[in-house]
């Protein structure tokens, strides 16, 4: 049994739902990532989502799309976002999960999921690489321990969510809305029977991400979902605290996790 799995059966037996922050890999730098990292699971993720900045992120809204492309101007790239994980992975504990768009990954050729194992990573997110495409990677991530996970949205018909909760593992990711990633006011009202039409198919974990930015949302979501995503919201957070960045973003993840305890004391 892998690290995720292993979270989300300790979390089942808490009567928690799983946070998932997300953090750009360099941004604002390598080195502050590494930083926020060690912040956040302190302050209570339970597994972290780290991104891999690319220059086209065609399903990220306006601000990860300024942080792929200040992450890429500072120099991260997909080899140097592996020796941080291997750099960290001693003293951080919860799972992580890459979300990179295919072409860095499909550009390290064959030897990616073994570099990617041996770095520690436990997972792998890739929005647009289509079920129909995804063979080849699963193969090669499941044959070194790595959970490719599933990615459904609202505009996915029922064959098409059937095949790619059927193909994931780790856990299911729900895109909340149609459009780009971004915070949103209001969740929408179709995450609900998404996740529904997903636990129809699969046993996994339910994640869903895309919009969620605070604990009321966290808290609407996990009350029919096993966890949530937090991006852009953790990122605005970083960036209006320029002088403080690492207890800002605590700060947050300690909020957002404390919404995710609210069915253990219910």
């Amino acid at each position: 049994m892998g690290r995720i799995a292993r979270r989300f059966q300790l979390l089942r037996a808490r009567g928690e739902a799983a946070l998932a922050p997300y953090l750009m890999a360099g941004y604002p730098t390598l080195g502050a990532t590494s930083e926020l990292l060690y912040a956040i699971v302190q302050a209570g993720a339970d597994l972290v989502e780290l991104g891999i900045p690319f220059s086209d992120p065609l399903a990220d809204g306006a601000t990860l799309q300024a942080a792929n492309q200040h992450a890429l101007a500072g120099g991260a790239t997909l080899s140097r976002v592996l020796d941080l994980v291997a750099s960290v992975r001693s003293t951080i504990a919860v799972p992580l999960v890459l979300m990179s768009y295919y072409n860095p990954v499909l550009r390290m050729g064959d030897g990616f999921a073994a570099q990617a194992a041996a770095a520690g990573v436990d997972g792998l997110i890739i929005p647009d690489l289509p079920v129909e495409e995804s063979a080849p990677l699963r193969d090669a991530c499941g044959a070194v321990g790595i959970d490719l996970v599933g990615m459904v949205a609202p505009t996915s018909p029922d064959d098409r969510v059937k095949r790619i909760a059927r193909s994931a593992s780790g856990f299911v990711y729900c895109v909340s809305l149609k459009g780009v990633t971004g915070a949103r006011h209001e969740l929408s009202d179709g995450v609900r029977p998404l996740v529904e039409r997903v636990k129809a198919e699969t046993s996994l974990p339910v994640m869903v991400g895309f919009g969620i930015s605070t604990p009321d949302h966290v808290r609407a979501v996990t009350a029919f979902a096993d966890g949530a995503v937090v991006g852009s919201g953790l990122l605005d957070r970083i960036d209006r605290a320029p002088g403080a960045p690492v207890e800002a973003a605590a700060h947050l993840v300690e909020e957002l996790k404390g919404a995710c305890r609210v069915r253990s004391s219910t």
